[in-house]
């Protein structure tokens, strides 16, 4: 077995930059206690860095106030405080087809306790229309909730002018970020959002199990979940202040501060540099991918507003048996099947065939990861040519 070339990227940034690995080994080792709780110096110090990476982040997604900057476990915790938070029986929300199982199967649920919901479809290029969003605007919508970079076919939605519609309305909006924080810009101010969510083990190259929130000023989400929070311990209710209205227990310190390295780390190389190299080698990937006979591409004419994530068919194949073969022999790392985004695949018709292979690639790919892969799905597509004569 050779080494593997991992094109996973859209499940989960690897490898991450030596500076997260380092980072979170000197400060567990050094920092690796309950923050907030007590007064003897280890404990303030950890603090530091929770408080440290909150205005990180803030200024990061061009935020207002570090206090409401929240933490959680990741993007889909993130999502259920907002979608639990913001809308209860009787009220209307907006959404699209798509989305993630993240706002999918929170929004399913609050639709089952009395929350009428719209499903927005997208066009044929993947995108969804704002106006057509616009038009489902209702007296009772209280959320509007998109996903900004599609975890499927890539598609990076218009988040500004969707904004401006809700901010005009005075309808909360709020957009899962998971793909899109650390490839493409994201500005609270600049695209009207009201709720960031994100997730912090995709492109922000932090570890898993840590993500949060960004909530602006004005917009209040109830807290469904209650525990410590190291202040205010006599109060018998949980506390209505962020942080802590959206933060409950010991917090994932080491997270943070491999997320901490991991933004540092964006930072030091450029957004627009790191988006522009990998779409680079994204483009170099569909025009290898577009010329192999058999191979149906999904949303790809125009990679204008992409982020690195493709998905395709081979013709005859199964999407599993396809991954399983560029893993087992060409040692290329993939994700098949739905992607957790089933409304997607309905609106292609990909579903009826148990979806599409999704090739995602992160800043550490190389032109030769990118060429062994159109090599990789020339040869399956080539053995089943031959095979169905």
């Amino acid at each position: 077995m050779g080494k593997l070339i991992f094109l996973d990227n859209g499940a989960t940034s690897f490898p991450k930059p030596e500076e997260v690995y380092r980072y979170m080994d000197y400060f567990f080792r050094n920092y690796g206690v309950n923050p907030g709780r007590s007064g003897y110096d280890l404990c303030l110090e950890a603090g530091e860095v929770v408080e440290e990476t909150r205005k990180l982040l803030t200024k990061f997604f061009n935020g207002t106030d570090p206090n409401r900057l929240c933490f959680a476990y990741n993007s889909t915790d993130a999502l259920n405080m907002i979608i639990f938070g913001m809308l209860k029986p009787g009220d209307h929300a907006v959404t699209t087809t798509i989305e993630h199982n993240s706002v999918l199967r929170p929004m399913y649920h609050q639709s089952l306790a009395g929350v009428d919901v719209d499903y927005v479809p997208f066009d044929g290029a993947g995108f969804v229309d704002p106006a057509e969003i616009r038009k489902r605007f209702r007296p009772t919508t209280r959320l509007v909730v998109v996903n900004h970079a599609s975890n499927v076919i890539g598609t990076v939605q218009p988040i500004g002018e969707i904004g401006r519609l809700c901010r005009e309305a005075g309808i909360p909006f709020a957009i899962d970020a998971s793909q899109s924080a650390g490839k493409v810009p994201i500005d609270m101010e600049e695209q009207f959002l009201d709720v960031v969510a994100f997730t912090g083990h995709k492109s922000l190259l932090g570890p898993m199990g840590i993500g949060g929130l960004y909530v602006r000023e004005g917009i209040e989400i109830r807290h469904t979940r209650a525990g410590g929070t190291g202040v205010r311990s006599a109060v018998r209710t949980h506390l209505e202040e962020y942080p802590y209205r959206l933060e409950y227990g010991t917090p994932n310190v080491a997270g943070i501060a491999g997320l901490n390295a991991g933004v540092k780390w964006i930072q030091a190389k450029g957004l627009e540099a790191i988006h522009e190299r990998e779409m680079g080698l994204a483009r170099k990937l569909r025009d290898g991918l577009r010329e192999i006979p058999g191979v149906t591409l999904y949303c790809l004419d125009d990679l204008k507003s992409h982020i690195s994530v493709l998905a395709f068919n081979v013709d005859g194949l199964e999407a599993a048996d396809v991954g399983t073969i560029l893993d087992v022999d060409h040692d290329i790392a993939c994700r098949t099947g739905l992607h957790c985004a089933p409304l997607v695949h309905e609106q292609m018709g990909t579903d009826k065939i148990h979806g599409a292979v999704r090739f995602g690639i992160g800043p550490f790919n190389t032109e030769e990861h990118v060429e062994a892969a159109i090599r990789a799905v020339s040869q399956i597509a080539a053995i089943k040519k031959g095979k169905s004569r």
